[in-house]
């Protein structure tokens, strides 16, 4: 009698293992929960693009020091067979990995401030890499189609993340040091007879050897 009752007044406590998996199944759905939306989060890789910029700035910096026991070799390497074989394949893994950072969130889609930092040196180097290499047709069909991409996602409503942003405004503040660096020589006789073609983007060390060096 007394049992009876008692399961009359705690219906849960005679189905007591019935009712926990139904508890477990909620929260294990609970748990899912977070862990989706922790997965949807796109964090900035801070690690991958400072050491992506310091690799740049040092190996193509310290690529002419290793130029000096075989320079014509090397010369011939680098200025014709060398930008083939490094910066097509250099701006396409690039552009594949653009096309990898969007993210339906659109609150997401803002930088920190470690990748605003790293925005000057990187587009610095990539100023330097696309003046110094000639490689403004390359460059500018790159930005280029990463700004389509942009605008195709956009109609999807899918948005650049904290990586993407940082890679799109490395190349715009490229964009802009070129289009100031030509602006700024544009009307210099010796640098025009030097480069006779249509597109007219001098080299930084031209610019040194021409100007400041031979003053001394």
């Amino acid at each position: 009698m007394e049992a009876a009752a008692r399961r009359r007044q705690h219906p849960g406590a005679a189905g007591g293992p019935s009712a926990q998996p139904g508890a477990s199944f909620l929260q294990a759905r609970h748990s899912s929960v977070k862990a989706d939306e922790a997965a949807s989060t796109a964090p900035f890789h801070l690690d991958l693009w400072f050491y992506f910029t310091l690799q740049n700035w040092v190996l193509d910096f310290g690529r002419p020091i290793a130029m000096i026991d075989s320079f014509e070799l090397l010369y011939y390497y680098d200025e014709y067979l060398g930008h083939s074989m490094w910066y097509i394949p250099f701006f396409l893994i690039l552009f594949m990995y653009f096309s990898g950072c969007f993210t339906p969130t659109k609150a997401e889609s803002s930088m920190p401030g470690a990748a605003l930092l790293l925005v000057v040196p990187s587009g610095l180097y990539y100023w330097y890499l696309v003046t110094e290499g000639q490689i403004f047709i390359l460059f500018i069909f790159t930005f280029f189609a990463m700004l389509a991409l942009v605008l195709h996602q956009k109609r999807k409503r899918l948005f650049l993340d904290s990586n993407g942003l940082f890679l799109f405004s490395s190349f715009a503040l490229t964009l802009l040091l070129v289009a100031l660096w030509v602006a700024w020589l544009w009307n210099d006789p010796v640098l025009r007879k030097k480069y006779p073609g249509v597109i007219y983007v001098p080299e930084p060390w031209a610019f040194y050897t021409l100007h400041i060096s031979s003053r001394h």
